[in-house]
């Protein structure tokens, strides 16, 4: 099957200042894939490359099999879009807004714009203009799922969003993918994407550095162990154990850093006589920092 997303050597420059640099990915369909990087990394540049805002400066991309450049009417009629600084006509209602939106599209039935709001908890007449960023925010992710789109982009989605609409978005999202929908989502909340993402991307100064799951991801990271001993503990034997990066003495205790599977360690350290283990798993943050670094 081929990829809902596909690049080959997608790059952009502005001026002579690379954003993003040989972008070579494929988001297969019914994927909920995570695009993380900080600030000025090329996500937004990607993003919006591939819903056909900007032309690139070398490479291809395609989206559902059309040309982002070539055929970008096509691609656009089968994406929803929520930009990372959405706005919207200040001097409309939600419904009004969303209706012109629909209309462009060629219609939309109207429950399920209502049903959308109804779930963001969204008053729909309510002027735009006059609403929280958080209000404003909620228009542009109905806009973007209200067609049903094949496919979303969505750049930094839940910013703005209260605690229980984010919850309620991201169950949104985990629907979409299990009804067949890809779901391309670009966050600094990397919270969030650990928890809905099948697939994640790490991008560094414009070049995609990782694509790999969460969960092959977490089995590669370090992990660190918390081990108390009933007697001294065998440091030297720790330190000999494939995987293990670190051992921190603390009395009868120690710490320990291993990479990958902590089988061999675990055996290693049973006829020890172990008193307490405490296992600390990798999150999503620590494993991106490893990628990034702190100056990230």
């Amino acid at each position: 099957m081929s990829p809902v997303i596909h690049t080959e050597g997608l790059t952009k420059r502005y001026h002579d200042r690379p954003a993003l640099s040989g972008l070579d990915l494929d988001v297969q369909a019914g994927t909920l894939f995570g695009y993380l990087g900080p600030n000025g990394a090329g996500k937004t540049t990607t993003i919006r490359l591939l819903a056909g805002l900007i032309r690139p400066t070398a490479g291809y991309a395609s989206v559902l099999g059309a040309d982002v450049v070539r055929e970008r009417e096509t691609a656009q009629r089968r994406i929803g879009y929520l930009p990372g600084d959405f706005v919207a006509y200040p001097d409309l209602t939600a419904a009004e807004y969303l209706r012109y939106m629909a209309n462009l599209r060629g219609g939309v039935d109207a429950s399920a714009t209502r049903q959308l709001a109804k779930r963001l908890d969204l008053d729909l007449d309510h002027v735009i203009g006059a609403m929280s960023h958080g209000n404003r925010q909620k228009v542009g992710i109905v806009q973007a799922l209200q067609h049903d789109p094949e496919l979303l982009i969505l750049d930094e989605p839940t910013q703005g969003l209260d605690p229980l609409v984010q919850r309620e978005f991201l169950a949104m999202l985990r629907e979409a993918r299990s009804a067949g929908r890809t779901v391309f989502l670009c966050s600094h909340v990397l919270s969030e994407v650990e928890a809905v993402a099948d697939t994640v991307g790490i991008l560094r100064q414009g070049h995609l550095v990782e694509v790999a799951s969460v969960a092959g991801l977490k089995a590669k990271a370090l992990r660190r162990l918390d081990i108390m001993f009933e007697s001294a503990p065998p440091i030297d034997t720790l330190r000999s154990v494939p995987g293990v990066t670190e051992v921190v003495a603390n009395g009868s205790g120690v710490q320990v850093l291993v990479a990958g599977s902590m089988a061999a360690l675990l055996a290693a350290a049973a006829p020890f006589r172990i008193a307490s283990l405490v296992t600390h798993e990798p999150d999503l943050e620590e494993i991106f920092l490893t990628y990034y670094g702190e100056q990230g």
